[in-house]
């Protein structure tokens, strides 16, 4: 058995998100496409005789079972009957509550490592179903596996894109396109996730994605008409309560992106761009008003 291993936990940004109604559960029935990106989590996990031992370098995210990395150790140690306990480290990188899954990756993270480290050599179908026990996004997360090895003790998963519908665990796999140039930007304020949800109405919003036409655009490359097909209903909620996010976009659009778009419920929001020059010009200038902007790629 290894003494400790480091993985990383990509982030995911939203390339298209539509809401085509309420379920009968209660939640909404969702078609999105999720990419992971560059930006990424650096989860060091080690055993140790018992329990499980959490700590980060970020003060915005608890140590204990209200971190959803803490959770992911506690439903796999348990359901297993693993005697061994876990010691996590989390180096935070991704913005907390921005619309990036960067709890839900972390989570993704943990489920993989503990089954590499403790060696349980746990089928996908195992792994897929504690995730899902545990958020919406955390199938996702895993979707890029199986993990690879990227240097000496440190693992990465492979990077994914895929087409999710239901509440997100239904996941087709596209095919791999690398967007070269993505700027992030996360403003300095976070968006609950539930209220953003509890205000969606689809009679608000003025815009879907054509998701097939995305899809298909997606399948052949073609990054000028990705972009035009590039959607987020939950924009009518969020640009509503926050209308910096809606500024913003306008912002990237102004400095060449060929669009830009809120992830997920938000806040962050992102360009894409065709030319590295304008996108790292774009940095510069808008790391004069925010503290967390990313010049990223596809994962």
């Amino acid at each position: 058995m290894q003494r400790e291993i480091i993985v990383e936990a990509p982030a995911k940004i939203n390339l298209t998100l539509d809401i085509l109604g309420k379920r009968a559960d209660g939640y909404h029935e969702l078609e999105t496409v999720m990419h992971q990106i560059s930006l990424v989590d650096r989860i060091h996990l080690f055993p140790r005789q018992a329990g499980i031992a959490l700590d980060t370098d970020s003060s915005e995210i608890p140590h204990d079972a209200d971190n959803l990395a803490y959770r992911a150790a506690q439903s796999l140690l348990d359901k297993y009957g693993c005697k061994a306990g876990i010691g996590i480290f989390i180096e935070k990188n991704i913005p907390v509550g921005a619309g990036l899954a960067g709890g839900s990756t972390d989570a993704a993270a943990v489920l993989l490592g503990i089954d590499y480290l403790l060696e349980l050599g746990l089928e996908r179908e195992i792994l897929l179903d504690l995730a899902a026990g545990l958020g919406s996004d955390v199938p996702f997360c895993l979707a890029g596996m199986p993990l690879r090895q990227k240097s000496a003790g440190c693992l990465a998963v492979s990077g994914t894109t895929v087409l999710a519908r239901g509440r997100g665990e239904l996941m087709t796999p596209l095919p791999m396109v690398f967007l070269p140039h993505i700027v992030l930007v996360k403003p300095d304020f976070q968006l609950s996730t539930a209220e953003v949800y509890r205000g969606f109405r689809l009679e608000g919003v003025k815009e879907h994605p054509d998701t097939g036409s995305f899809v298909a655009d997606w399948n052949q490359g073609n990054k000028q008409d990705i972009a035009g097909h590039m959607v987020n209903v939950l924009e009518s909620v969020s640009i509503t309560q926050k209308p910096e996010i809606g500024y913003l976009k306008e912002s990237l659009l102004e400095m060449g992106a060929l669009k830009a778009l809120m992830s997920g419920s938000g806040p962050s929001v992102f360009g894409i761009y065709d030319n590295a020059e304008q996108a790292e010009a774009a940095v510069r200038l808008l790391k004069k008003d925010y503290r967390e902007v990313f010049l990223v790629s596809s994962y």
